[in-house]
């Protein structure tokens, strides 16, 4: 009879494991590319030939959690038929008992971003903007560029209080109540 092994992950798949954890958790700027390969079990040359260096692996996690978290959100918005319901699924996301600020944020601000860790935050902040705006669109208000910008200002309001302040249940549902009136508001003042 023959026996299955267990698929081990690769070098890069490791590396990427182990910066999801560490610069998530400490920070992009003060994780050192030696305690991820420590972490990954690799060899410092496995890092810069796979990804060529810190900025190229920091774009490689953050496009890996803005896979995850489109993922998260879709899922979030799946059992819902009514727009409003899947703007309001948005707001869930900071109340994750494992959040600890939105990653994209996180990275920008510690440092100045190299090109490709740039890059990878500028296809965060469009995908927010274009999901916003399909969003707002799709509930039916005479302006949805002003709806997605104003959803756009809360849903970075409520990531920044959420981290801050370490109440991310009570920061999602202010958020939600928040935007139901901001609908409301676009709504009411939108031509019969």
């Amino acid at each position: 009879m023959a026996t299955k092994t267990a698929k081990v992950p690769s070098a890069r798949e490791r590396l990427l494991a182990a910066s999801n954890e560490l610069f998530y958790r400490n920070g992009v700027h003060s994780t050192g590319i030696d305690a991820v390969i420590e972490k990954a079990g690799v060899a410092k040359g496995s890092l810069y030939y796979i990804f060529g260096g810190k900025d190229e692996l920091v774009a490689a996690y953050l496009r890996g959690r803005l896979q995850a978290w489109r993922q998260s959100v879709e899922a979030a918005q799946a059992g819902a038929d009514d727009p409003e319901q899947k703007i309001l699924a948005v707001a869930d996301y900071v109340s994750r008992p494992e959040f600890r600020g939105c990653p994209f944020v996180n990275a920008a601000a510690e440092a100045p971003a190299g090109e490709a860790q740039g890059l990878a935050i500028k296809e965060y902040r469009q995908w927010v903007r274009e999901s916003f705006l399909g969003l707002a669109a799709d509930t039916g208000v005479a302006d949805p560029g002003a709806l997605a910008d104003a959803l756009i200002l809360l849903y970075d309001g409520a990531l920044a209080t959420a981290e801050v302040a370490s109440t991310a249940r009570s920061a999602a549902l202010t958020a939600k109540r928040i935007a139901r009136l901001t609908i409301a508001a676009a709504k009411a003042s939108s031509p019969a």
